[in-house]
C-alpha cells in the first residue's frame, strides 16, 4: 500500500526508538528486565506498527495499526515520565523526548483522521 520508509511518521518513530535506546543504556542494570525492556519494546512497537499498517491492504487496516502505534507512543511517554521520577533521566532529557513524542502524536492523529 505505502512505502513506509518514506512516511515522516515512521522516520520520526525510528528517531524516537533510537533516542530511547541511547537513554536507557545508562539506566541501572537492575532495570534490564523492567523499565529498560518496557521502554525499548514500546518504542520499537511504534515504528513497527506503522510499517505493518502501511503494508496492509486497506486504509481501515492501516488506520487500525496507526492507532496501535499511537497507544505504544503513549506508553513510551508514560515510561519516560516514570524514568524521570525515578531519577534515571533528567528534566532536560524528558523535555526533549516529550517534544518529539508530542510531535509524533500530532502527526499520527492527523494521519488517522485523514484515513478516516
Amino acid at each position: 500500500m505505502n512505502n513506509y520508509k518514506e512516511l515522516k511518521v515512521w522516520q520520526m518513530a525510528i528517531d524516537i526508538a533510537e533516542a530511547v535506546y541511547q537513554l536507557t543504556s545508562s539506566f541501572p542494570s537492575e532495570e534490564k528486565y523492567g523499565l529498560i525492556s518496557q521502554l525499548r519494546r514500546a518504542s520499537v512497537s511504534v515504528a513497527s506498527n506503522i510499517a505493518e499498517g502501511a503494508g496492509r491492504n486497506t486504509n481501515g487496516e492501516f488506520r487500525q495499526m496507526l492507532g496501535i502505534a499511537y497507544g505504544s507512543l503513549c506508553e513510551v511517554e508514560t515510561q519516560l515520565i516514570l524514568a524521570n521520577r525515578f531519577n534515571m533521566i533528567s528534566e532536560e532529557q524528558l523535555e526533549k523526548q516529550s517534544i518529539q513524542v508530542g510531535s509524533l502524536q500530532k502527526m499520527l492523529y492527523n494521519l488517522i483522521k485523514k484515513l478516516g
